[in-house]
């Protein structure tokens, strides 16, 4: 949802994004029984609803995150001119997409005489209304096909954060041990630097155990006041980031305007991921007090996120050209203890934040895995499938660790199936019988047709990345040539 992300979901926000599953030959009403206590147990505390600036502030931290310090790095891959045009153009077709969603479900609610409808269950019954018998048959695939990339996108995010947390602490690590040796000679701090460097998987590896006893705390609501912390220290550590960015900017006449398409769906991959948070509009909009002024909400919100990507995105480019990271915290000074504590802080808040994006998952798949199982294994299996669940998480960032490369392939896969294929298509399912214009059809058709060329064409340029990365080898190499010239010339000018 940073996304994603894309994608920080407060606790209030991710519980009801686990959407009711309505089962064929179960009635309403016994379904409606079936899943009562779940709904009094996550039921938010003022059962009357939530605020207008309660909704906005659930908006905005639906949507920053670690998919907003990438930006600067998905600038690089399009140009300092078309990056932040093409930003602009996802940023209004994604709440263009989010607007359709909250407009189909108020139709199909009125429809199915429902109060109201998830995300997943716009899709199954824009399916059962459409003209398609086909569709009609199978209106329940919606629901799975929601879910499943419902699934995809959280667990992404969730590796993600893993790349992210490894990335910066392993910075702040041997920035320390660099601080610490500085004082020492340089034929000493030559040997020594050698040794020091320690692979990133290592400390992925080491983060394992504790995102594991992490997710062992099975109730939300008493991981609030450490969320609360979260926030305020990615809050604070937005704004050191701005202060620094903003002191040193390059000429943009330096920087490329357009770069080549090859590198476009990396772009495109990145910044989808950073607006992916269609996945929290129905569940804020279907308990907002005053649902009418939600259109409103969504608007001002959206607006303060894209301000915020497209100002962050575009200065962290021209602040550090062609040497931005995958994370633009990667790219402060080493050094200082300010900004080492950045990065210290931001990992702090994403850390908590992977319980929560792994509480959507953990819903959707664990009872279906304990289901199967006799009631006094039922929490064993249920601990389990979390370890295992957050170890799949961990081995997809070892096996692609790099920040960039996760970012833009969960975005290109599953936030662009959740965010522009499937609310137009929805949307013409749903009016398909209300006489809708020509123009409407073309402008779905148009939204699904970029979405699924990102799909295929971020998907294809990310993988050929990961198995091909020929600009890394390349740059390795240099930088290993590099080294070795200048410990040549150092050993020369010793003798």
């Amino acid at each position: 949802m940073d996304g994603a992300g894309r994608e920080e979901l407060d606790m209030e926000v991710m519980k009801p994004l686990i959407d009711e599953q309505n089962s064929d030959g179960i009635s309403d009403e016994e379904h409606e029984n079936n899943f009562l206590p779940v709904e009094k147990h996550y039921q938010l505390d003022n059962e009357e609803g939530i605020t207008f600036i309660q909704t906005l502030t659930h908006l905005l931290k639906g949507n920053i995150g670690t998919g907003l310090l990438g930006l600067p790095l998905a600038i690089k891959n399009a140009g300092i001119v078309v990056g932040p045009i093409s930003l602009v153009f996802i940023g209004v077709v994604s709440v263009h997409c989010m607007h359709i969603l909250v407009r189909c479900s108020h139709c199909l609610c009125q429809r199915m005489k429902k109060s109201s409808l998830g995300y997943s269950d716009t899709v199954s019954y824009a399916m059962e209304v459409g003209p398609l018998t086909a569709l009609q048959k199978r209106a329940s695939w919606g629901r799975y096909i929601v879910d499943f990339f419902l699934v995809i996108t959280q667990l992404g995010f969730c590796s993600v954060y893993v790349v992210f947390l490894a990335e910066n602490v392993k910075q702040v690590h041997e920035g320390f041990l660099e601080n610490k040796t500085a004082l020492i000679d340089v034929s000493a701090t030559s040997g020594y630097s050698e040794k020091r460097s320690t692979d990133l998987r290592v400390y992925m590896l080491c983060f394992l155990p504790f995102m594991i006893l992490l997710v062992f705390i099975r109730d939300l609501k008493s991981l609030s006041f450490l969320s609360l912390l979260a926030n305020l220290s990615m809050a604070v550590s937005l704004v050191i980031i701005y202060q620094y960015i903003i002191r040193d900017i390059e000429d943009p006449r330096k920087l490329p305007p357009v770069v080549g398409w090859k590198k476009y769906p990396l772009f495109f991959g990145t910044a989808i991921f950073a607006f992916e948070g269609i996945g929290v509009v129905l569940p804020l909009e279907n308990r907002m007090k005053d649902t009418t002024r939600f259109p409103q909400a969504l608007n001002i919100g959206m607006g303060v996120v894209m301000t915020l990507y497209i100002s962050l995105a575009t200065l962290g480019y021209l602040r550090f050209g062609d040497e931005i990271k995958g994370s633009i915290t990667l790219n402060l000074p080493q050094d200082i203890w300010l900004y080492q504590s950045v990065k210290i802080l931001y990992s702090f808040g994403i850390f908590v934040t992977y319980s929560i994006q792994y509480y959507v998952p953990a819903e959707i798949l664990i009872p279906a895995v304990t289901s199967k199982v006799e009631q006094k294994w039922k929490l064993l299996c249920e601990l389990v499938t979390r370890a295992l669940l957050v170890c799949s998480t961990c081995a997809v960032a070892v096996l692609i660790p790099r920040l960039d490369l996760v970012i833009s392939f969960v975005g290109a896969v599953s936030s662009s199936t959740l965010a522009l294929i499937l609310p137009p298509l929805v949307e013409i399912l749903t009016f398909y019988k209300e006489n809708i214009s020509l123009w409407m059809i073309f402008k779905d058709i148009f939204i699904a047709v970029i979405g699924v060329v990102g799909f295929l064409t971020g998907t294809y340029v990310t993988v050929e990345e990961i198995i091909y990365p020929a600009s890394t080898v390349l740059a390795n190499a240099t930088q290993s040539i590099s080294v070795d010239l200048n410990t040549t010339n150092l050993v020369a000018g010793l003798k």
